[in-house]
């Protein structure tokens, strides 16, 4: 069986590609809301150069609401994902701190087993 600093160890390091996988995703669906930003913004540049948005206003209306829409739930979703990406980091920094003192504890038992070893070899040759 491991001991507890490597169990520690090896779950820093599954939480750090959570946040990982949490900062990916946010900065998709940010990506993806100025996809949208952009995707309205050339409608309403094309409405203005009077193509054939002047023949189908409402089409077009349709169209720049439903990129406003979609920019809009896409930046909802990055913000979640940033707070998903503040709880899983202050996870992180939680078990991080925790393997750093069983790490600590493991080798201040080991130096205490030496020690003790040394006492006993010490008290033996006498």
């Amino acid at each position: 069986m491991t001991n507890r600093s490597d169990r520690l160890k090896q779950i820093v390091k599954l939480q750090k590609k959570v946040t990982e996988i949490h900062e990916m995703r946010r900065a998709n669906f940010l990506a993806q809301a100025a996809a949208a930003e952009r995707e309205a913004k050339e409608i309403l540049e094309a409405r203005n150069e009077g193509s054939m948005s002047n023949l189908f206003p409402d089409v077009y209306s349709r169209f720049v609401e439903k990129a406003v829409a979609r920019a809009r739930d896409n930046e909802a979703l990055a913000q979640a994902e940033g707070l998903k990406v503040a709880a899983e980091t202050a996870r992180t920094n939680i078990v991080e701190r925790t393997w750093r003192e069983a790490l600590r504890d493991e080798e201040r038992k080991a130096e205490e087993r030496a020690a003790l070893d040394a006492v006993e070899q010490r008290l033996a040759l006498k």
